[in-house]
């Protein structure tokens, strides 16, 4: 009968596939995969092939101190921070351009002008832009159903809403992605 584990184990494991996924040694699938497997370990036996897929085969693998990336960041910033308040607006406006009825162009436009030289833009018009696109999309297709047409204020009400909190977390710095967003644009 093999060892139980703790959920200190648990997130000990954890701690380094995620510190593992912010080094880029693997990607998103992957990270999931092994996030999944670790969280679900109920003995001893789960969680070595884990870690030895991280740091190859070592006979005590508990004794590796986790990372201190992890355990203080949760979560990775968008690649190429901002460098100045410049780009903070860009990607603001990214978000906010789209309650001013350019809900696709607006999110195109920064992508193609700011996206160019700043990742940090880049990043958040893409998100806005597959945002729009996924409301757009909802708007034209749900009132083929009676449900639907029920729905799109409610969708419309929470597209405005979720774009301030973007733009606002643009210009915290912060990461932002929008809930059930269908990211078409990459």
């Amino acid at each position: 009968m093999e060892l139980r584990v703790t959920n200190q184990d648990r997130e000990h494991v954890v701690e380094h596939v995620k510190a593992a996924y912010a080094e880029g040694r693997f990607d998103k699938y992957e990270f999931d995969e092994r996030l999944g497997r670790a969280m679900t370990a109920r003995t001893h036996g789960e969680l070595m092939p884990i870690m030895t897929e991280l740091y190859g085969p070592q006979r005590n693998w508990q004794s590796i101190a986790a990372p201190p990336m992890a355990a203080s960041r949760p979560m990775p910033k968008p690649q190429g921070l901002p460098a100045d308040g410049n780009e903070r607006v860009g990607g603001a406006a990214a978000h906010l351009l789209g309650l001013l009825g350019l809900i696709i162009v607006g999110p195109l436009i920064l992508l193609l002008t700011g996206g160019k030289t700043s990742p940090y833009i880049r990043h958040h018009a893409v998100e806005a832009l597959n945002f729009h696109l996924t409301v757009l999309g909802a708007t034209l297709l749900l009132p083929f159903t009676i449900v639907g047409v029920v729905l799109i204020p409610v969708i419309w009400v929470a597209a405005f809403v979720l774009a301030i909190v973007g733009g606002v977390s643009a210009l915290a710095e912060n990461d932002f992605r929008y809930p059930l967003t269908v990211r078409l644009v990459k």
